[in-house]
């Protein structure tokens, strides 16, 4: 029997959706552009990078023509190979979104028409009766932030006044999202954890997708650094994914990263969350060379997203894209006869556009495995194929949306 492995490469999008003007995000392109600021010297850090972008193991299995599909270009250094070792394309969303949940479970069959709420780019951003209410029934003195921010710069903002007098830095983005960070030992992470599942019951009302929880340890003095311990609390899935049909039939389910977290822990079997995408990719990989037949591991890979697109650090975007690509042959060497690997994306973060915030974007789709076809697979009209492809190479029943390609 066939076994699965799906990774997503967060935020790695290749170029604008049909619909990204609706959404602010006309003409971005998240690998074409880091592609091209690299080929311009704009991607080099002395002691980390330099030069144009090279993605060779990526590039043998099609990304460049995925690119090509999405834009019409190959990004360069990604020129496209006569025989590509992957099925490849591009794929759109169709959920109302450009979220981390909104991706991730379309990819696994469920996308919502509907938008989430989102809180609006004002001071304060949100709704003085539910930061009241979070006052009172998480016992503080009350909060910092209440205004959309990057993450980071708010902590080295606002750190100092948090651990001085014990409020915690509320704030959000364009995303659907309501944000706490706090001292890991100041504060108290456990503590932390409480206060973040107290305003996901506040959400509710709001439509709000994730509540995250964002502790830091550091000094004002030494400076601060976010930790591993993230954790994020999600509105469950409204309806069946392939994860749920993985369980259903008995299946193994291994879940590495963020993906516990992003679909409420719901069917997500096994979860492991180490830090890095090395050690997420490496857990994976591990996790698939003891799956038993039928089984899934679902890997996700944030630190594009977190530590370089919300971040607009192209060099840092670049070096990691191409660590990525020196693992993948470790990801041949554990596929035997039968497997399939698909890389994917959930949406896009480019690192040279405004704003700090995700991009509307398509994502590439790279299927592979020992005797597996290789070839085009063109524009696919929802992520839910992937979902679908993947239900029929492990003999699991459709999930009702998305079309397979194997």
């Amino acid at each position: 029997m066939a076994r699965a492995l799906l990774i997503v490469l967060d935020s790695v999008g290749i170029g604008g959706a049909p619909d990204a003007a609706a959404y602010g995000d006309s003409g971005s392109d998240t690998l074409g552009h880091i592609a091209v600021a690299c080929a311009e010297g704009r991607g080099d850090r002395a002691g980390l990078r330099a030069g144009p972008l090279r993605l060779p193991h990526l590039t043998a299995l099609g990304i460049g023509l995925a690119a090509r599909g999405a834009t019409g270009t190959v990004p360069p250094g990604l020129a496209p190979v006569d025989e590509p070792l992957a099925l490849y394309g591009n794929a759109i969303e169709t959920a109302a979104g450009k979220d981390t949940p909104s991706g991730h479970w379309e990819i696994a069959g469920l996308a919502l028409p509907e938008p989430w709420g989102t809180f609006p780019d004002t001071r304060p951003a949100f709704p003085p009766e539910l930061i009241e209410a979070l006052i009172t029934q998480g016992g503080l003195p009350g909060i910092l932030g209440d205004r959309h921010a990057n993450g980071v710069g708010i902590i080295d903002d606002l750190g100092p006044e948090h651990m001085r007098t014990g409020k915690p830095i509320c704030y959000t983005s364009a995303d659907s999202v309501f944000q706490i960070a706090a001292h890991e030992e100041s504060f108290g992470l456990d503590r932390l954890y409480e206060l973040c599942r107290t305003a996901r019951t506040l959400c509710d009302p709001y439509r709000i997708c994730r509540v995250i929880a964002r502790p830091f340890t550091g000094s004002p003095e030494g400076g601060f650094r976010r930790t591993a311990n993230r954790k994020d609390y999600a509105v469950t899935p409204p309806g069946p994914t392939l994860l749920d049909r993985a369980e259903e039939a008995g299946r193994a389910v291994v879940s590495v990263g963020k993906i516990g977290d992003i679909f409420a822990h719901r069917a997500t079997g096994c979860e492991v969350k180490p830090g890095g995408n090395a050690a997420c990719l490496d857990t994976g990989l591990a996790a698939l060379r003891d799956l038993p037949d039928g089984g899934l591991v679902f890997v996700n890979l944030v630190d594009f997203d977190t530590e370089h697109g919300h971040r607009r650090d192209v060099p840092g975007y670049a070096a990691e894209l191409e660590a990525f690509d020196a693992l993948v042959p470790a990801i041949h060497a554990v596929l035997r006869l039968g497997d399939v690997a698909i890389i994917t994306a959930d949406h896009g973060n480019d690192p040279t556009w405004t704003g700090t915030d995700h991009t509307r974007e398509q994502v590439p789709v790279l299927t592979f495995g020992p005797g597996l076809a290789t070839g085009p697979i063109g524009r696919r009209d929802s992520f839910s194929d992937i979902a679908a492809s993947l239900a029929r190479h492990l003999g699991l029943p459709g999930i009702g949306m998305g079309t397979p390609f194997l």
